[in-house]
């Protein structure tokens, strides 16, 4: 019975080994460092997709919260501070009086 057991652990072990080394053997060749730099790329692309729409979207929610909007050339424009009888306020810079 031990010899049994110990022989399939010793042919699991050697399939498992070969699998492995062919997997490598395979990753070294030209065409498996093409496809694993084509998946890179993927990726690459992919995570930069996601931080642009990520970072457009903190944009607008900012713009909101500060009271910014945007004119038709993306500039930012402060939208007009209304005062208690519905009048415009006039924004001042510092330093200027």
């Amino acid at each position: 019975m031990m010899r049994t057991l110990w022989f399939v652990a010793g042919a699991t072990s050697g399939v498992y080994a070969m699998v492995k080394a062919r997997r490598a053997a395979e990753a070294l060749t030209p065409d498996g460092l093409r496809d694993r730099l084509a998946g890179l790329s993927v990726g690459l692309h992919l995570f930069t997709d996601e931080v642009r729409t990520e970072m457009a979207s903190r944009e607008i929610e900012l713009r909101r919260q500060l009271g910014l909007g945007l004119d038709g050339e993306h500039t930012p424009v402060l939208e007009a501070a209304r005062g208690e009888d519905d009048r415009p306020l006039e924004l001042t810079r510092k330093g200027n009086s």
